[in-house]
């Protein structure tokens, strides 16, 4: 059984935000900020995923009432 790349890559972010979360209630106090970076990263993936769909959905409604128009 063949396991879909993109499958197991949304589970990436999600991820990164666990072990920052993590790291920042585990680690010692001058360590901690090394586990910040790697937080923000998995938000703006996140983010970043979101937004992208948005405007995505929004240019097919557009490009569906273009069509509609013509007829």
């Amino acid at each position: 059984m063949k396991i879909d790349k993109r499958f197991i890559l949304s589970f990436v972010a999600p991820c990164m935000i666990l072990i920052s979360t993590i790291g920042l209630i585990f680690r010692e106090n001058s360590r901690k900020i090394f586990y910040l970076p790697i937080g923000l990263m998995g938000i703006v993936i996140i983010l970043e995923r979101g937004m992208s769909r948005q405007l995505d959905r929004k240019n097919i409604l557009k490009k569906i009432k273009s069509y509609q128009k013509v007829k």
